[in-house]
C-alpha cells in the first residue's frame, strides 16, 4: 500500500494545482503536464485592442483611466472594463471590441482573419509592435473618435518564456519554436515566435481562427518543439 508523502508542496506545486482547478472550474484550456522548468499554458487571444494613455483620453475622457476587469495569466495584464466600437473600411463596425490593460506607448488592433474579412480589411501577420505600414481604422468611444493611420494586424501566433525555458528548450528570443497540437485534428504549428524575459510564464497565444481550425480546447494536448 502506499503512503501519502509527508514532504510540503512547493510555491510551483501550488500554483500548478491552483490553475489547474481555476482552468476546469472555467472550462478553460488546462495547463499542460510540466516537461521543463515550468507548465506550458496554450491561451486563445480574441480580438482586442491595446491603447496609450493619451488615445483612452480622447476616447474615455480627460485623466480617465483603464480599470481592471479581469487579470490575464501574465502578470500585470488584464482585460479592462472599457471597450470601444471598431469601424471597418466598409463601415462595418465591431462592438465591444475589448482594451487590454495596462496602457503602452502604442495603438494596435488584433484581429483574427474572419474579423477582418467581416470589417473589409486586408492586415498582415504580424509580431506585436511591429505595425509600420500596417492598416488603420477608427475607433469610437463613450467622449470621442480615435483615428489610427496604422496599427489593425492579425498577430503571430507566439510564445512567452521566462529564460530558463528558454534554456531548457534551447532557444533564442526572436527565433521560432513548432507547436504541436493533439486531439482528433492533430494540428502542428510551424512558426510560433519566441518572446524571452525574466517577466514572463510560459504561454502561448494563437488566435480564435487558429484554435478553431487546430480543435483547441480543455484537455487537448499541446507540446512545445525546437
Amino acid at each position: 500500500m502506499s503512503s501519502l508523502s509527508n514532504q510540503p508542496l512547493n510555491r510551483a506545486q501550488i500554483e500548478q494545482m491552483v490553475r489547474v482547478s481555476l482552468a476546469r472550474h472555467a472550462g478553460a484550456a488546462m495547463p499542460q503536464p510540466a516537461v521543463g522548468p515550468n507548465p506550458l499554458v496554450v491561451n486563445i487571444s480574441a480580438r482586442h485592442c491595446h491603447l496609450s494613455q493619451e488615445s483612452v483620453e480622447i476616447l474615455f475622457g480627460k485623466g480617465h483611466q483603464l480599470t481592471p476587469k479581469k487579470d490575464l495569466y501574465m502578470d500585470g495584464q488584464y482585460a479592462a472594463q472599457e471597450s470601444v466600437t471598431m469601424i471597418g473600411p466598409r463601415s462595418r463596425v465591431i462592438s465591444n471590441l475589448r482594451i487590454l490593460g495596462p496602457c503602452r506607448d502604442f495603438d494596435q488592433v488584433e484581429l483574427a482573419f474572419t474579423d477582418a474579412i467581416s470589417l473589409g480589411f486586408d492586415i498582415p501577420v504580424r509580431n506585436s509592435g511591429d505595425i509600420e505600414g500596417t492598416p488603420g481604422c477608427m475607433l469610437m468611444g463613450p467622449a470621442g473618435f480615435l483615428k489610427m493611420d496604422k496599427g489593425v494586424i492579425r498577430a503571430a501566433p507566439h510564445v512567452h518564456m521566462a529564460p530558463e525555458d528558454a534554456a531548457y528548450y534551447g532557444v533564442e528570443n526572436k527565433s521560432f519554436m513548432k507547436l504541436r497540437v493533439g486531439g482528433e485534428l492533430g494540428v502542428t504549428f510551424d512558426r510560433i515566435f519566441v518572446r524571452v524575459d525574466p517577466s514572463f510564464k510560459l504561454e502561448v497565444h494563437i488566435d480564435t481562427d487558429e484554435g478553431n481550425a487546430c480543435g483547441f480546447g480543455p484537455n487537448v494536448p499541446c507540446e512545445l518543439i525546437k
